[in-house]
């Protein structure tokens, strides 16, 4: 009965949830949550996004995480794989969250619109989480998470140990090696993003700043060439073919790695704003001494 009951209501809210997915709220500032009136404890969570997945692993009480993104036990795209494999996962569709029973589902704001819309119409309290674009708000989330798990104790004492640690991976450069964050489509990082900073802490300069990319984007492989980089960084590529991903076997790359020093990295964890973003640093930090050595 439980299970035609929620097939009929999902049946009546589907078309409005639908036409509502155009349909933007206020825009907020980044970090910040949009959440719905939940307990101040919640019981019975769901997590359906891969960054919210890892907050809420590392700061949900024994028993109160009950379900994570399918995406999170992806050990390519999840630094939590093996943790997130003791959690039933979810595909994102309002149907099996809602038989979960959960008061309280997370979201990032790029999550379906669809599933959260229907799921707030069901009555179930849903936190949308913006990304974090900088490592100043890496801690900005925890506590936003710690908040609405009721966690706040646990946030702060997992933010305060994220601040030591990133203070400890500060180095004194003398000279800075000169850094290209290419990625499938030619796409670069630039100093204002999660990535430029990870290895502007790491000691090297990027690229994009000076080829005109501040904030990212397209990055022909011509002016990739011109630039004439110490280190070419890139993702770990996917198995099987991609058209996407074809142009880092462009003869042009591949000539830089030849004469540069090449990076290819697992995007796990330069993806997300959590403290995974400091095992990135490390590695790239890590590199550049190397790279001193040599």
């Amino acid at each position: 009965m439980r299970l035609r009951a929620t097939l009929v209501a999902l049946a009546v809210l589907l078309p409005s949830a639908v036409a509502g997915q155009g349909h933007g709220g206020a825009l907020r500032p980044t970090g910040a949550v949009a959440s719905d009136a939940a307990p101040e404890r919640p019981r019975r969570v769901v997590s359906m996004n891969l960054c919210t997945d890892q907050l809420a692993m590392m700061l949900a009480a024994p028993g109160q995480l009950v379900s994570v993104s399918a995406l999170s036990t992806d050990p390519r795209s999840s630094p939590m794989a093996e943790q997130a494999a003791g959690y039933a996962v979810n595909h994102g569709r309002a149907e099996e969250i809602w038989l979960m029973e959960p008061d309280l589902v997370i979201a990032g704001s790029f999550t379906n619109r669809a599933t959260v819309d229907m799921l707030r119409r069901l009555g179930v309290p849903v936190a949308v989480m913006e990304p974090a674009y900088s490592l100043a708000q890496v801690s900005d989330l925890m506590h936003e998470m710690g908040r609405v798990l009721g966690r706040a104790a646990e946030a702060e004492a997992a933010g305060a140990a994220f601040e030591t640690r990133l203070d400890a991976l500060r180095d004194e450069v003398e000279a800075r090696p000169r850094a290209a964050i290419y990625h499938a489509n030619g796409y670069t990082s630039g100093d204002r993003t999660l990535a430029g900073e990870i290895i502007a802490l790491a000691g090297f300069d990027n690229i994009a700043a000076e080829a005109g990319y501040p904030m990212g984007g397209v990055m022909p492989l011509e002016i990739l060439a011109m630039a004439d980089p110490d280190i070419v960084i890139s993702g770990q590529p996917y198995p099987g073919a991609s058209r996407s991903e074809e142009i880092l076997g462009h003869p042009v790359v591949r000539a830089l790695r030849d004469t540069a020093v090449g990076a290819v990295l697992t995007d796990r964890d330069w993806v997300c704003g959590t403290p995974q973003v400091l095992n990135a640093i490390e590695e790239m930090r890590d590199i550049r001494r190397r790279m001193e050595a040599e």
